[in-house]
This record gives structure tokens, C-alpha cells and sequence, in this order.
């Protein structure tokens, strides 16, 4: 049996949907040079006249995924050392904390101290309306406030507005959490609200992050070029794998914008995440949800080989280095958890007068 290469082609709720088109991909690969990966990507990304979004660029992503780690392989090198060398030794990652509580929040941020982590990213709010309530707003600051006390100075914590909060809210709920200095607050609105950035940039002096919700270099030209965004967050599952993310991080560097992909996925998307941040002097941290628990002690999923491959200090990742993306994988295992993998969908959450609100 010849070498293997393996990819993450995810989208959160519409594995299925993905699945299909990786299928629909294949006549695209099947014959080809696997070394030929540029030309690969130009061919499904252009071959098909319709392009870009959530379903296609995931697929690409799991594919361009798998051929660098396949060409990793085959030449006996990590892939950051296809792409040019590695431009630092080890990458900062951070964890989330969740809790309904002050003290619940206090408790994790102190878990995640003990457990060697040195940032930490938590939501700002549960749901909220165009225009909420003073008590929403007193809510978040609130749940900010308790972290902030628990990390202290020393402890970076990152907001998520996770595109729940529009653009009304945005401004209020940015220059009430100014005191409690975030690292970064991230989708402070949608996406396809991303012109109301630039407004929000003149409100607060808190680094706005974004990008977990697009998907190509073409996606993000327009906010890199107008310079309301401080740090983006491309996914390499989802914004067109490592060869597209390697792009849109380069576009980045070139605006003196930071990069800090996002990666709530499984072993496998991490790894490629970590080629990218080898590469890219302008990463400067990681998420991740392996081994949250014991960054010491990586819990990764059962399919992932060599569970201690990603060797975490002093809340920083080292570089894995074996070749490909570093990573063995057990397939039986993977067949297995695909027979039996439960079907995931966000929740449906309501405002009180009965309007669907984002989740």
C-alpha cells in the first residue's frame, strides 16, 4: 500500500453536504500528479464555474490538506519546510472557557492557569435583539469582569461576539469592555456586515478580529485594504486548506495585520493550523480544543495515532516534526467513528418576542 494523505473537509452541521462534494471533486483528482498541487487548486476552484463559499472551499480545504500532507510524506519533511522553512520554533494557543455563572467563568479561567494555558477566549453574550436591553449589556460586562478578575494582568482573554450582536450593539458593548483591555474581540457583527467595522474601529481601541466565516483571499481583500481589522481568522478547513491560507496570510502581513487562524475541529485541521503558524511571522496564536482539559496530556480523539505528537509548554505548541503534517492516523478508527458520528446542527435560539436570533 502506497502513502496516505489526510485532510479535515469539515463544515460544522453540513459534514454530509461537504462529504458530497469532496465525491463530486474526485474526477477532477483521480489520475492526477499528487505533487501538482497549485494546479490541483486552480482546477477545482475555476473548473467548476461556481465557486467560493462554506460547502466548496470546505472540500477544497480537506483535499489541498491531504496533498500537502501526502507530499510531506513523500519527500520525508513537515510541510512548513515545503513552504519555505519554519519562521519560529513554537506557536501560542489558547482555550476557551465557558460557564452561566461569575464564579463558573472564575473557576475555568483558573483551571486553564493551572492547566499552563496564558490566554483564554469566552463569549461576550448569550442572544440578543438589534437593540437590547441595558441589562444585556450589564450582563457581558459583567462576565468579563468576573474573568478579568480571575486571570488577572498577566492572563490575555479574548471576547467572541460570535456575530450575535448587530450593529447597534456592537458600539455600546465595545466601549464598555474597553476597561478589561481584551486581546481581542472577535465577529463583533456577521460577516456580511463587515462594513460596520470600519465604524466600530473609530469607537474602540480594542484589536477587532474576523474571518472564521470566510472563505477565500477574495474574501478578504476588502477589509485587508481598508484597515479597519487588526487580526484575521481564516479556517483551515473551511477558507480553501494550507495553499489558500498560506495566500491570504502572506495578503495579511503586507497590511501589518496578525493571524490567528481559528480551529475548533479535530486533530488533523490543528496539525495544518500549525503549518501555516510555522511559516507566517505575522501568527501570533493558535486556537485549539485538544487536550483542554491537560495541555499536558493532549486528549485528541482516539483516531489520532500518536496523541502526544503536540508537545504544549509554558502555554505555547511546539512545531510537530514529522513530515507531512507531522500526524499518524488510525483509519480503522476513523471508519468507525464515521458509522457511528451523531448529526450536528447549532441551536435554534429565539428573542422573547419570538424572532429567531443568531446563534
Amino acid at each position: 500500500m502506497g502513502i496516505a494523505g489526510w485532510g479535515e473537509p469539515i463544515l460544522e452541521g453540513k459534514s454530509r453536504t461537504v462529504a458530497a462534494a469532496v465525491h463530486e471533486m474526485e474526477p477532477y483528482l483521480v489520475g492526477r500528479d499528487p505533487d501538482h498541487i497549485e494546479d490541483i487548486w486552480q482546477t477545482l476552484y475555476r473548473g467548476g464555474f461556481y465557486r467560493g463559499g462554506p460547502i466548496l472551499m470546505s472540500a477544497m480545504a480537506g483535499i489541498d490538506q491531504a496533498l500537502w500532507d501526502l507530499k510531506g510524506k513523500r519527500y520525508g519533511v513537515p510541510v512548513y519546510q515545503l513552504l519555505g522553512g519554519p519562521a519560529r520554533d513554537s506557536v501560542r494557543v489558547y482555550a476557551w472557557i465557558g460557564g452561566d455563572s461569575g464564579e463558573q467563568l472564575r473557576e475555568a479561567v483558573l483551571r486553564r492557569q493551572e492547566q499552563g494555558y496564558t490566554a483564554v477566549k469566552m463569549t461576550a453574550t448569550e442572544w440578543t435583539h438589534y437593540v437590547d436591553s441595558a441589562a444585556t449589556i450589564d450582563e457581558a460586562v459583567s462576565r468579563v469582569g468576573a474573568v478579568r478578575e480571575a486571570a488577572g494582568r498577566q492572563m490575555d482573554v479574548a471576547v467572541d461576539f460570535h456575530g450575535r450582536v448587530h450593529r447597534p450593539m456592537a458600539k455600546t458593548l465595545a466601549r464598555e469592555l474597553e476597561p478589561f483591555r481584551p486581546v481581542f474581540i472577535e465577529e463583533p457583527v456577521l460577516p456580511e456586515h463587515n462594513e460596520v467595522l470600519r465604524e466600530l474601529a473609530h469607537h474602540t481601541s480594542i484589536p477587532i478580529a474576523t474571518g472564521e466565516r470566510m472563505f477565500s483571499r477574495w474574501d478578504f481583500k476588502t477589509i485587508l485594504a481598508e484597515g479597519y481589522v487588526d487580526i484575521i481568522q481564516p479556517d483551515l478547513s473551511h477558507a480553501g486548506g494550507i495553499s489558500e491560507v498560506r495566500k491570504i496570510a502572506s495578503m495579511a502581513e503586507a497590511f501589518d495585520v496578525a493571524v490567528a487562524p481559528h480551529c475548533p475541529l479535530g486533530p488533523i485541521a490543528f496539525a495544518a493550523s500549525i503549518q501555516i503558524d510555522a511559516v507566517s511571522p505575522n501568527a501570533f496564536i493558535q486556537e485549539q480544543v485538544l487536550g483542554i482539559h491537560s495541555p499536558h496530556a493532549s486528549e485528541a480523539p482516539a483516531y489520532l495515532a500518536n496523541p502526544d505528537v503536540f508537545r504544549y509548554e509554558d502555554g505555547f505548541v511546539r512545531l510537530p516534526e514529522g513530515p507531512g503534517l507531522g500526524i499518524e492516523i488510525n483509519e480503522v478508527a476513523v471508519r468507525e467513528a464515521a458509522r457511528n458520528a451523531p448529526s450536528w446542527r447549532s441551536e435554534l435560539w429565539r428573542n422573547r418576542d419570538g424572532t429567531v436570533a443568531e446563534w
